[in-house]
């Protein structure tokens, strides 16, 4: 390697460890010393799941933002604007106008038809256990892909303040983030984890914008010299001669999806799983029924819709700014490659304690995102498969949280092994994977289940499972699992689907599925309930009765 380069990653990337370890540590007492606080009334398994529907529209709409805004959003999106820029904030735009297709179609029936989790209202009117055992399968595996991205997350973040390039230490750093989210979780349920979402939410968004403000104080000037300075320093880096690009590349599309025909239509396959996806995106859907009321669902998307707004417009600056201030030599360079471009940019612009109060913030915004996951994957164990199934509806609370907690420390082990498989990609990418599973497998079935009456269930089964055995085949099958150097498993090769991202294929067929499965099955001669979903979803009646009751 360059001595320059190494060099500058000895100067750079690792701060102050005393400093940055001390600001984790506050971080992690506090947001714990609340956690225990919102345990201590975590009782009943509604309390677990949903916080007991307590939570005000502004509230909701702060711990969404929470929830939405992940390592994902903050390491992954500005790295690939800092590398790639105009292609790499297609993650920003997709991200930001999916809350669009789900405050228009999805948030307002959701929280009107459902009480706990996603196949409340998938199985609403149609055969309970099979729907709910599909709903909960896809719910597990959209979680996991989740939560593998937030996993390579953390681990990039700590390994670029520690200086941290073994595999071996990666890899502890993962499993340590996972073991503190199953505690968290274990703990302080949705109250807890929702308490955090709002708080980091907060601090993550200031954050930013200091960022934002500081990096226009170091360029000395507005958008056009940070542009400039980005296409300048691009210019300079051996990762342009590299990869043959002109300097102003960077400013125009396809420097990432436009060199051949596959990457144009990978390009397409990408947005359509960033803007469907979050439509049906089960920890995001469970954030509905934590609210008492569908107006407060409403303001809570609104709120989130600002939130989420101006932190994605941010991302721009920060991802031109490391671009121009860091450059991609010393991104690449420096332990978790794409995912650093963030933590770099906080110390170049800010200093050394700067840098540890963002990555603090950025390893909280992990937390409470892993934690979240967690609390949805474990409720639709519990209460779809093991209550309404396995136990007809018999089960008691305390057991259904019993059962939750064992499917959090179940999940918290295989996202940590596989969260250590996926270090080495870009986290915005490993999201992206996940919107396309709650895209292929989620989103046809919610919306034919709300809007299309003759919709049985034959029709539901056949479109998770179709959706999601698509979605999941095309993956393994493609260069993001093999074949490529940044691969799950770089040193081999079974790539035959040439797209990363399978959205383009499996969400048609999700959608495809879901229709013929409703032509040839049997009608479920369930009127009075189809007429009651109907007519609870547009209005909301009979809502808070069903609640109690």
């Amino acid at each position: 390697m360059n001595p320059i380069i190494l060099a500058q990653e000895e100067e750079f990337s690792t701060g102050n460890p005393i400093l940055n370890i001390s600001v984790f540590l506050v971080f992690l007492i506090v947001t714990m010393w609340l956690v225990l606080r919102a345990g201590k009334s975590t009782k009943e398994a509604s309390d677990f799941y949903t916080g007991g529907g307590t939570f005000s529209g502004r509230q909701n709409g702060l711990a969404i933002s929470g929830d939405y805004l992940s390592a994902a959003s903050f390491l992954g999106i500005v790295g690939a604007v800092a590398l790639n820029g105009y292609d790499g904030f297609l993650y920003s735009v997709g991200f930001f106008v999916a809350w669009l297709v789900a405050l228009m179609l999805v948030a307002e029936p959701l929280r009107n038809v459902g009480r706990f989790t996603m196949a409340d209202v998938l199985s609403f009117r149609l055969r309970q256990k099979p729907v709910r055992v599909a709903a909960a399968l896809a719910t597990m595996f959209v979680s996991l892909f989740y939560l593998i991205a937030q996993m390579a997350g953390a681990g990039s973040l700590v390994s670029v303040l520690l200086d941290i390039h073994e595999f071996v230490w990666q890899a502890v750093v993962v499993g340590v983030v996972g073991v503190v989210m199953i505690v968290y979780v274990l703990i302080g349920g949705m109250k807890g984890t929702t308490y955090v979402q709002m708080i980091k939410a907060v601090l993550l968004v200031s954050g930013v914008v200091v960022m934002a403000v500081l990096v226009f104080i170091a360029i000395k000037g507005g958008f056009v010299t940070l542009f400039d300075q980005a296409i300048a320093t691009h210019a300079d880096s051996q990762a342009a001669v590299d990869r043959g690009y002109e300097a102003s590349r960077i400013m125009e599309p396809g420097l990432q999806y436009g060199a051949t025909t596959t990457s144009k239509i990978d390009f397409i396959s990408l947005g359509l799983s960033l803007v469907l996806g979050t439509a049906g995106l089960p920890h995001v859907l469970m954030r509905f029924y934590t609210v008492p009321t569908a107006t407060e669902a409403r303001r809570s998307v609104t709120w989130a819709i600002c939130i989420i707004g101006l932190f994605y417009l941010i991302t721009l600056v920060l991802g031109f700014g490391a671009a121009a201030l860091v450059g991609p030599d010393r991104i690449l360079a420096a332990p978790g490659g794409a995912n650093s471009a963030a933590p770099l940019l906080a110390l170049e612009v800010g200093g050394t304690v700067f840098m540890a109060i963002i990555s603090a913030v950025a390893f909280a915004t992990v937390l409470a995102v892993v934690a979240g996951l967690a609390i949805t994957a474990s409720a639709s164990i519990a209460h779809d498969v093991y209550d309404a199934v396995l136990r007809d509806g018999t089960a008691s609370e305390e057991e259904q949280v019993r059962v939750s907690h064992i499917t959090v420390v179940v999940l918290g082990i295989a996202s940590i092994i596989l969260g250590i498989l996926a270090m080495t990609q870009n986290v915005a990418f490993l999201v992206s994977l996940a919107f396309a599973i709650a895209a292929s497998a989620n989103l046809p079935t919610i919306l034919y289940s709300l809007y299309w009456r003759r919709f049985n269930t034959t029709g539901a089964v056949a479109s998770i499972y179709g959706g999601l055995i698509s979605c999941l085949l095309l993956i393994f099958l493609s260069p993001a699992v093999s074949g490529a150097p940044n691969a799950m498993f770089p040193n081999a090769d079974w790539s035959i689907f040439p797209l990363a991202s399978p959205g383009l294929i499996s969400i048609p067929m999700g959608f495809l599925c879901g229709y013929i499965g409703t032509l040839i099955g049997k009608p479920d001669n369930l009127e009075a309930l189809a007429a009651e979903m109907e007519v609870r979803s547009l209005t909301g009646v009979g809502v808070e009765a069903a609640v109690d009751h």
